[in-house]
């Protein structure tokens, strides 16, 4: 009997040991639990939903998994594989302009790098500081609906960031790009700028010529008051002798002003000429004065032509006496717009430096230019000759718009 209850006693301890080791154990995994849970609890990250500086950008698109390497042995640009391309330093990426206006680009690196655009150095970029790039006014400096873009930094993907996104509030600054930011590519040195300071002196010289030489038909032909005037003296010896020497010295005046101002355009990135078909990029000194040549002979060569055209319509018409007229109106309306449009252009290029220039803003003044003249022609010659409307409003149609369409569409 007492062996078995020595027996007892030392089963009920052996569980009563176990008991404490089980109970000890459950503690230390509750103490432990709660350990990790105060820890997790101080360490980690506040939740935030959006992206960018101070998660104020939801996300459009990430550019986690489109950015591309360039391979030396395929010469192109392949995907970005981990396993393969974990050292390269310079990622690139396809960025969809068109498709997404009015959105933001938001790009961070963990370490400083350089962002390149289309092969150009256009920023450096700070260790975890967002840029953020406004995509409209990309859009508007580059006229592509596609860039490429280039982070060259730390090897990798790893720390690299690069989002489309749209703003949550609009408190956040961005940084307008423009196309004339520092470059790296190799380019020449721009030679427009001493050919449009020659070329303003070949013009002041021609036209101080002019006045010296030829006043009576200076003050003549750069007279407000006889622009408006609708009784022309046909009798004049301006307008009598429309091929005089007189008349065609002023006329390439006129064919100078003309090919300066599309250079002078030229020079600050408006293509007059679409697709380079008649102007292409030339660089050397003598390509681009030579290109100023050209002009003015082609402007000159259809100032003549224009006259060519009025006698000719005007022999149809019946109006063999306006047609002397009508060519010394357009040349005293041409050489008065365009000498002050010449003016106020070169005022604003030369005081004002990052004026960007838009088709728009110089196509508007010579559209409405070229409507005030119109105008102006159908008084003068509804003044000067008994024609029915209907006739006059051939005639000008013709002679002044048909060519205006036809050379806004070449141009355009």
């Amino acid at each position: 009997m007492s062996e078995w209850v020595n027996e007892r006693l030392r089963h009920n301890a052996k569980e009563r040991a176990i008991f404490r080791r089980f109970d000890l154990l459950l503690f230390v995994l509750f103490t432990h639990s709660l350990i990790l849970s105060f820890t997790h609890s101080t360490t980690a990250q506040p939740r935030n939903e959006g992206i960018g500086p101070g998660g104020q950008y939801y996300p459009v698109h990430s550019f986690q998994d489109d950015f591309q390497v360039f391979d030396a042995a395929t010469q192109a640009y392949v995907p970005y594989i981990p396993e393969l391309h974990a050292t390269q330093t310079a990622l690139s990426a396809y960025v969809d302009l068109e498709s997404n206006r009015h959105y933001k680009l938001l790009l961070t690196t963990k370490d400083d790098g350089y962002l390149f655009i289309n092969a150009a150095l256009r920023r450096n970029l700070r260790a975890g500081t967002w840029l953020i790039l406004d995509i409209d006014s990309l859009f508007r400096a580059y006229r592509r609906p596609e860039i490429f873009l280039t982070v060259y930094g730390s090897p990798g993907v790893a720390g690299k960031q690069l989002y489309i996104a749209y703003p949550r509030s609009a408190a956040q600054k961005t940084i307008v790009l423009r196309d004339d930011n520092l470059s790296v590519r190799p380019r020449p040195v721009s030679v427009y700028t001493n050919l449009l300071g020659v070329g303003l002196l070949i013009i002041l010289a021609f036209f101080a010529f002019l006045f010296s030489f030829h006043n009576r038909a200076f003050e003549r032909f750069f007279s407000p008051r006889d622009l408006l005037s609708v009784r022309a003296q046909e009798e004049s010896f301006l307008i009598g002798r429309p091929l005089s020497s007189v008349n065609l010295l002023f006329t390439l005046g006129l064919s100078l002003l003309t090919s300066y101002l599309i250079m002078l355009a030229q020079s600050h990135r408006v293509d007059v000429f679409s697709a380079r078909l008649l102007l292409p990029n030339l660089t050397q000194w003598g390509g681009v004065g030579t290109e100023y040549v050209v002009l003015t002979v082609l402007a000159f060569g259809a100032l003549i032509g224009k006259y060519a055209l009025i006698d000719v319509i005007s022999g149809l018409y019946k109006l063999h006496e306006i047609a002397n007229v009508h060519f010394f109106k357009i040349l005293q309306s041409s050489l008065l717009f365009f000498t002050s449009m010449t003016l106020v252009l070169l005022v604003i290029s030369y005081n004002i430096d990052q004026t960007v220039w838009s088709e728009n803003a110089l196509l508007f003044p010579l559209i409405g230019f070229y409507t005030a003249r119109v105008a102006l022609l159908y008084v003068v010659i509804r003044a000067s000759e008994s024609i029915k409307n209907l006739y006059l409003f051939s005639y000008l149609c013709i002679v002044e718009l048909i060519p205006l369409i036809i050379g806004l569409r070449f141009i355009l």
